[in-house]
């Protein structure tokens, strides 16, 4: 039975990485713009937060290095695309092997690094209570800010003018620029912002979840957040749980090799990507619900001239 707490726990930890990037992408989409590019800046957050921790020893500067190089390389991203008007998906995609490369490239001294010890949590003194303690109480803060961070951006899209004016830019934003509102300038502020989030995914991955620097450690889960938008139609409460869904999923994988299930382990490895083209496949066959629920402009440029 011990091994339950374990594997939920384990679900919470794997899901935070997903429900970081897989949010801050929702911010992008909500402000009609499709970043391709969350694998790459992921990997370049991932070493760069973790390069911070093996110097400084600090594991909040790390995450805050990786929050710095996934917004500047979102930046970069949200100038080509909103002012350049360079095409949204092959910008992505660029990215996207633009960070895979540096990050193999600035990673390279850092591969045998060893992190410092890390902290261990027990919060309200209560880690050793039954199933609860190890599957909820043990956990680090930025899995309790992931859940905060969604009841958050909950609150801000359908509770704010500001979330308001950030979903009409997404809606339309020929309409939004004909009322007044910078167009360009909120479209790259949520831009900048889910690079941030996409960086602390990496940062998180790299400093906690592994915690170790591998080339190529992302390893797909910025293509997984990215599905993630569309399996949770674009609401931040049911991306958060598709979050955990496939970090569950992911989990699985070593649970039932720990059991001695008689899988080959490749199998096992994709069982989350897998799950992904699944759960796709099966939301694609009814594309007027995914109209209904997608932003209006996403992917497609705006000239505010025309």
């Amino acid at each position: 039975m011990d091994a339950y707490p374990l594997l939920f726990a384990s679900t919470l930890s794997a899901g935070t990485v997903l429900a970081l990037a897989a949010l801050g992408l929702l911010v992008n989409e909500k402000s009609g713009i499709v970043n391709l590019g969350a694998e790459g800046m992921m990997l370049c957050a991932a070493i760069a937060g973790f390069a911070t921790v093996i110097h400084t020893g600090s594991d909040w500067l790390g995450f805050a290095a990786g929050m710095a190089a996934g917004g500047v390389m979102a930046a970069v991203f949200g100038w080509l695309v909103i002012w350049l008007n360079a095409n949204q998906y092959a910008s992505g995609l660029a990215l996207t092997l633009f960070g895979a490369g540096l990050s193999a490239f600035a990673g390279i001294g850092y591969v045998q690094a060893k992190m410092p010890d890390r902290p261990r949590f027990n919060w309200l003194g209560l880690g050793d209570v039954p199933v609860i303690g190890p599957a909820l109480l043990r956990q680090h803060p930025l899995v309790y800010a992931a859940m905060l961070l969604c009841i958050g951006l909950i609150w801000f899209l359908y509770r704010t003018r500001a979330g308001l004016v950030l979903r009409s830019v997404g809606e339309s934003p020929e309409s939004a620029h004909a009322l007044g509102y910078p167009v360009r300038r909120i479209r790259l502020a949520a831009v900048v912002t889910g690079g941030a989030l996409c960086g602390l995914a990496g940062a998180f991955l790299s400093i906690i979840y592994t915690p170790l620097w591998v080339e190529g450690m992302v390893a797909g889960k910025g293509w997984i957040a990215l599905a993630l938008t569309t399996f949770g139609t674009w609401r931040p409460a049911r991306v958060l749980l598709g979050a955990y869904l496939f970090g569950g999923v992911t989990m699985l994988q070593f649970y039932l090799q720990g059991q001695g299930v008689q899988i080959p382990s490749q199998l096992l490895t994709a069982l989350p990507y897998l799950a992904t083209i699944v759960v796709l496949a099966l939301i694609s066959r009814n594309p007027t619900w995914i109209r209904v629920n997608m932003p209006a402009s996403l992917g497609k440029p705006f000239y505010p001239g025309s």
